[in-house]
């Protein structure tokens, strides 16, 4: 390729690679999911959705409204109440009370439920919170990436 051909080096580290014209494909195209539909790789609005419906969940209604423990004052409650919840749900059914709601679902790389050692790591990853703010191309956090799993969409 000429030099005239080649990207910029600024188009490639401001805008990422696909604005340079890099096709990567879609996410989840490299796991062989398709790109629409169930079995998709779920979207940023549907996670952060459910996330969103399982921390009130995990915090009014399990902690204030079943166990009486105020927040304010233990800070640390609604985490490992999530951080339960999640394991004991994901583990058990794949998905969460909020990934439920809004149609989505943990799965292993095989498609299948993770195992239990596996949503272990990635629920204590999750309640981390760093992990799963670092996302690869597939759209798959550190959380996701140790324990082999993917959120798809049902």
């Amino acid at each position: 390729m000429s030099s005239r051909q080649q990207p910029r080096w600024t188009q490639t580290w401001l805008g990422g690679v696909r604005s340079a014209g890099v096709d990567l494909g879609y996410p989840g195209e490299r796991l062989g999911l398709p790109e629409r539909g169930s079995g998709a790789v779920a979207g940023f609005g549907r996670r952060v959705g459910a996330l969103a419906i399982d921390w009130i969940i995990c915090t009014w209604a399990i902690a204030q409204g079943i166990l009486r423990v105020d927040p304010a004052q233990q800070a640390w409650a609604p985490l490992v109440i999530f951080g339960v919840v999640n394991l004991l749900l994901v583990g058990s059914m794949g998905m969460t009370f909020g990934m439920r709601l809004l149609g989505i679902r943990v799965a292993a790389l095989d498609g299948g439920n993770p195992r239990f050692l596996p949503v272990l790591v990635r629920s204590l990853l999750l309640c981390l919170a760093v992990p799963a703010l670092i996302w690869d191309r597939d759209q798959r956090g550190l959380h996701d990436r140790a324990a082999n799993t993917v959120v798809v969409r049902m």
